[in-house]
């Protein structure tokens, strides 16, 4: 049985930034990231819209407006200095309806709350950023930005290898023991001896808990965000990103569009219960999945609780039609035959069991464990401060052992 320091399980780009900054903080310490597929960054990771958030959207003091609004000035360093392509775009979130007006002025303050550059726009103003999108008002947001996050997860990687991180791929964590001050943790790769755990699961985290003998308060209920994109000739009509003015009492943005590094735009997304947390496909049940979320008390307390945004989400899903008209409330003249469709992503989204939706980051477990239940958008943007802070937990975790 091999023996290290700490292990990691999950190789996405919360797990890897960890498994760095455990390197950084202390040279010499052995790190040991653990990964069920064969190479990082192939579910949340490597499916998000690549949008370095700014941290507009946050409550001050929250884990995500901290971690965001500095994570995102690192994480435009991070890829300047390693060559990953990127770009400080800025976006638009631009108020369609009169009764937005409210929440899009108390978005001006929570940016300037938490040290954000925002502007004041009117409907000459929007057509100087985006020609072709309409509204009433906007705020312009400057430090959002795009990047690959594959390739961030990737170089992060190399990085911590090249210090002396050992990444095993195509190991899924079969078992966790604890025994005395040390954690046996069995895989399909070997067994491993440890005296720390972090657990960067992502859409399996609450699992990996409760197989190291803990019982998180939460329980994962699987998301997928499924977007379109615009045609390569119509790409054009959107020159960088707009949103619309989102509601507080759901957790997803609305159907936005964004172009990426690579020069497409995608437009979306549709947020749906998935019948897999790895159900990347409308077709895609996984038994286990279901029942998992049909058990739990806190999915019907959510559907009962947000059933009719649910249906409309749910409609668009099923209508390109219907999509469409959510998009042409800020571009006027796309068209159904202007979208095909693109790659979906799954959100890994904590739920408690009274049905509220854990709208910050959340982590649990005790030495030698740390649970990472819930790293929901800005993750990406911010993961290199939460991996410092991760770093820290776990490195904690060795001065008790």
């Amino acid at each position: 049985m091999d023996t290290t320091d700490v292990v990691i399980i999950g190789a996405g780009i919360v797990g890897l930034s960890t498994a760095y900054a455990i390197t950084q903080a202390a040279p010499g310490t052995r790190v040991t990231v653990l990964e069920k597929e064969r190479g990082p960054a192939r579910h949340q990771t490597g499916h998000n819209s690549g949008v370095i958030h700014s941290g507009i959207y946050y409550k001050p003091d929250s884990l995500k407006a901290r971690f965001a609004v500095q994570g995102a000035a690192e994480m435009v360093k991070f890829c300047t200095e390693h060559d990953i392509p990127h770009e400080v775009t800025g976006k638009l979130i631009v108020a369609t309806e009169r009764d937005e007006l409210p929440r899009l002025h108390a978005l001006v303050q929570r940016g300037r709350e938490n040290g954000i550059p925002v502007r004041e726009l009117g409907p000459a103003q929007i057509a100087e950023y985006e020609p072709r999108v309409w509204g009433l008002a906007a705020i312009h947001v400057g430090t959002t930005g795009i990047c690959d996050f594959g390739a961030v997860a990737t170089t992060l990687a190399r990085l911590a290898t090249d210090a002396g991180a050992d990444i095993r791929y195509g190991a899924e964590v079969t078992a966790i023991i604890r025994r005395g001050p040390d954690v046996l943790v069995g895989s399909t790769a070997g067994s491993l001896r440890s005296r720390s755990l972090v657990n960067c699961a992502g859409l399996h985290s609450d699992r990996v808990a409760r197989l190291a003998g803990d019982h998180p308060p939460v329980r994962i209920v699987p998301f997928r965000g499924e977007y379109y994109a615009l045609t390569p000739p119509r790409n054009g009509l959107v020159r960088g990103l707009v949103y619309p003015v989102p509601d507080p009492a759901f957790p997803f943005l609305g159907v936005h569009l964004t172009r990426d590094v690579h020069g497409g735009v995608h437009l979306g997304p549709n947020a749906v219960p998935a019948l897999a947390r790895e159900g990347y496909h409308r077709r895609t049940i996984r038994a286990r999945d279901v029942a998992d979320t049909v058990r739990f008390p806190g999915t019907w307390r959510v559907a009962r609780r947000h059933w009719r945004y649910e249906t409309s989400e749910i409609a668009r899903s099923l209508s390109k039609r219907a999509f469409t008209a959510s998009v042409r409330r800020l571009l006027p003249e796309v068209r159904p035959e202007d979208l095909i469709p693109a790659a979906s992503g799954v959100r890994a989204q904590a739920v408690h069991r009274d049905g509220t939706l854990v709208d910050d980051f959340l982590f649990s477990g005790s030495a030698p464990f740390t649970h990472v239940l819930n790293a929901p958008s800005p993750a990406a943007t911010a993961s290199l401060p939460i991996g410092r802070e991760i770093a820290d937990r776990a490195l904690a975790a060795l001065q008790t052992a």
